[in-house]
């Protein structure tokens, strides 16, 4: 016998109630591939497996409520101290950490559309105003627009290299550019969830930029090149001020045990090598692929992550669903496009041939090196 739900009566806050709740794509059929959540297709290391296995006799404890040990590993990696890393379960926890730490009701923050997902919620639940920048017509950021956006309400301004959905980097110079341009006073947060994909040697690399300016944070996460994707595992570099407010909104004891040993596993130099191998068969893959699209008539912009945007316009919901009767589950954005991602080898001969007819006439895509707009 079922329950009936009582009609609630509990009145929520109106932007929250409008706010539509995350949800996940769908799953793969049992012979289909998950083509949606950008996932690494390689299972997890060995050595990380052990890892997990043996911080599992814990689990009667709480864990390190800062990560002090993983803190300390990427502090080495960046070449900064421990007190300017922050870990949060996934990127998606940093941000909002760090977005309700600096802006709020009558506050605004600035990012490129589309972008991130997520983007939309975490500024809503911070009480704070979207300002959204339509991206260029090679689907970059348009860094330029951006800073032209920024007011003296704006408190935060997101940048997502590479971007996702759409897979294109922001350049270095770019990246300088744009913040000489933002006033010290304003949050600048770059994005980096799929840096490790990146083979354009003009694209921006966070780590060059640590210790040039006191308002950017670099984001970045174990749930992609490194396949940790369960576990939920992200961290931030910054400055130590701007990481402590973070830490100060955040909810304390977000990342187990178990993903922070996972994490220490996967920083093992021993482990580096094969981390690497798998990442440069996804990016090999991905490029691949991306070619063979093309080839068929696909408008695909540079692509730089570990999937490919297909500005598939009106017919995006048909084609989502002729891909999810041929068991390939892709993740469409309604009337605008679909992301792919590069999952196992044997998906990319389905992908290619399920979509080798289905290709709209969108205008040519400008290609981003060119520097046309």
């Amino acid at each position: 016998m079922t329950v009936s739900e009582p009609t609630p009566s509990v009145i929520f806050r109106s932007e929250i109630a409008a706010l539509p709740p995350y949800r996940q794509g769908r799953l793969a059929p049992t012979d289909g591939f998950k083509l949606s959540s950008n996932e690494n297709p390689f299972p997890p290391l060995p050595s990380v497996l052990q890892a997990v296995a043996d911080s599992a006799a814990q689990l009667n404890r709480y864990p390190d409520a800062t990560a002090l040990t993983l803190r300390e590993h990427l502090a080495t990696r960046f070449s900064v101290s421990a007190e300017q890393v922050m870990v949060g379960a996934g990127s998606v926890s940093l941000l909002a950490a760090l977005i309700q730490a600096a802006a709020g009701p009558g506050d605004e923050v600035v990012y490129a559309w589309r972008s991130f997902e997520a983007y939309p919620g975490l500024v809503t639940v911070a009480g704070a105003r979207s300002i959204q920048v339509p991206n260029r017509p090679d689907h970059g950021h348009d860094l330029g627009a951006m800073a032209a956006a920024v007011t003296a309400r704006t408190r935060v301004v997101l940048v997502c290299s590479p971007n996702n959905p759409t897979g294109v980097t922001v350049s270095l110079s770019e990246c300088v550019e744009f913040m000489a341009a933002v006033p010290p006073t304003v949050l600048v947060i770059l994005d980096e969830a799929y840096v490790e994909f990146v083979c354009t040697d003009s694209a921006v690399d966070g780590r060059t930029l640590l210790g040039r300016y006191p308002n950017l944070v670099i984001m970045r996460t174990f749930s992609k090149a490194y396949g940790l994707a369960g576990l939920r595992v992200g961290y931030a570099v910054g400055p130590r001020d701007l990481l402590d407010a973070a830490r100060s909104a955040a909810i304390p004891l977000q990342v187990t045990g178990l993903a922070t040993a996972a994490a220490i596993a996967s920083l093992a130099p021993d482990a580096e090598p094969e981390l690497r191998r798998r990442v440069s068969a996804i990016a090999e893959r991905r490029d691949r692929l991306r070619a063979g699209l093309c080839a068929h008539g696909w408008s695909i912009p540079q692509a730089e992550g570990n999937f490919l945007w297909l500005p598939t316009g009106p017919a995006t919901t048909t084609i989502a669903e002729q891909l999810w009767q041929r068991g390939l589950i892709v993740r469409p954005f309604v009337d605008e496009g679909i992301r792919l991602t590069v999952g196992e080898e044997e998906s990319v001969p389905l992908v290619l041939t399920a979509l080798a007819d289905s290709a709209p006439s969108p205008p040519p895509v400008p290609d981003a090196a060119s520097g046309e707009r």
